[in-house]
Formats: structure tokens, C-alpha cells, sequence
């Protein structure tokens, strides 16, 4: 997909060389993150782990099937990164469209979540992006009952003082779930969605 292509994994500019380590959920692990959707009322399908090599696999990975908030282009989506999204969706982004815009909201478009690719200027399997484990999602606008489509490219920057707070809250909403987060305030290469990776870097922008 070409829009998913833009987007890379954040590398901290102190460490170019270095990128996070994620490990690979363990069979408990994902059992419990299975758990913890049942517990949060997602309905979602398990999906059967792959190694496509090169540094790309789905393990522990999900199809997302009802959050309570409709979500467009979604693929496979590593357990605990479906639950932080469906923590955010509904608990974030779903209120926020409601008390700031005066809208409930329809639905979250992403632009996807696994694709097996390197972050974006660098080469070789040891610099994948989260995408390639299905870890990112992702989003590139948000569409509310009363017909408005909030979009990061168009709206980031938005004349309209409520749909700038809107995008503010949510972006700080996704900073407190996921460990990656990264805006148009980061580079133009994000300038028409957010990423979201569950990666436990601690780094938002």
C-alpha cells in the first residue's frame, strides 16, 4: 500500500545506529492478551503465527472484528498493540469526537498496520520496521455521525480551534498507551497520519 510505505519506525536521533527491541510474545503471553480482549468485549479472530523471514512475521497476531468503534483498512495486528488500539479507540478518540466536536464518531480510517518493509532510509532485516511484525497501525483520519471527516493531513493544522484541541487530546491520549508516537509535528514523512507502535520506547511527538 503506498500511503503505508511513508511511514517508518522511529529511530532516536542520539542512537541512529540502535532501534528497540521488541520480543516476541511468549504463548502465555498471548493467551493473556486474548484474555484481555475478551475481558474489554472485542470481539477479534486469532490468527495463525507466520515467519516470512527477513525479519517479518505475524506472532501473536489478531484480526480486530469489533471494538465498539469501526475501523477501516486493518489487517493482522500484533495482540498487545490490538489492545492498546481498542483501549485508545474507544476510551480516547470516541469521547474526545463527542465532547470537543459535538459529533459521536462513525469511524477511524488507518492506512494499515502489517507490512513487511524496512523503516524508511535504512536497509537490511535488523532495521525492519514495526510494521513488518504487525506491531504500528497507522491512522489517517476520523469520520463522525454528523458527516465531518477529521483528516491529519488537511486538519492538523485546522483554522477550526476544536478540531485543532481534538487531534492535540487524542495524540496525548495515544502517547499514555503506546511506546512510539509520532505526528506531522515529527517529520514530513508522518505528515498525514499518526503512528502508533506498542513498542515500550517512551517517545512521542
Amino acid at each position: 500500500m503506498p500511503l503505508l510505505a511513508a511511514c517508518g519506525r522511529f529511530e532516536p536521533p542520539a542512537a541512529p545506529t540502535q532501534r528497540a527491541r521488541v520480543d516476541i510474545p511468549s504463548a502465555r503471553e498471548t493467551s493473556q492478551c486474548f484474555a484481555d480482549l475478551r475481558a474489554l468485549g472485542v470481539d477479534f479472530q486469532p490468527l495463525p503465527d507466520k515467519d516470512f523471514g527477513g525479519g517479518c512475521a505475524l506472532t501473536g497476531t489478531v484480526k480486530l472484528l469489533d471494538i465498539g468503534v469501526p475501523t477501516a483498512n486493518l489487517g493482522a495486528v500484533r495482540c498487545g498493540q490490538a489492545r492498546a488500539y481498542a483501549a485508545w479507540a474507544r476510551n480516547g478518540v470516541a469521547p474526545a469526537a463527542f465532547q470537543i466536536l459535538g459529533s459521536e464518531l462513525s469511524r477511524v480510517v488507518s492506512m494499515g498496520s502489517y507490512a513487511c518493509r524496512n523503516t524508511v532510509g535504512t536497509s537490511g532485516p535488523a532495521r525492519r520496521s514495526g510494521h513488518a511484525i504487525a506491531n504500528a497501525i497507522d491512522i489517517g483520519a476520523f469520520e463522525l455521525k454528523d458527516g465531518r471527516r477529521i483528516s491529519i493531513l488537511r486538519d492538523w493544522n485546522s483554522p477550526d480551534p476544536a478540531v485543532r484541541q481534538f487531534l492535540k487530546v487524542i495524540h496525548t491520549s495515544a502517547c499514555r498507551r503506546f511506546g512510539t508516537v509520532l505526528s506531522p509535528d515529527y517529520n514530513a514523512v508522518h505528515r498525514d497520519h499518526l503512528h502508533l507502535e506498542d513498542d515500550g520506547a517512551r517517545f512521542c511527538r
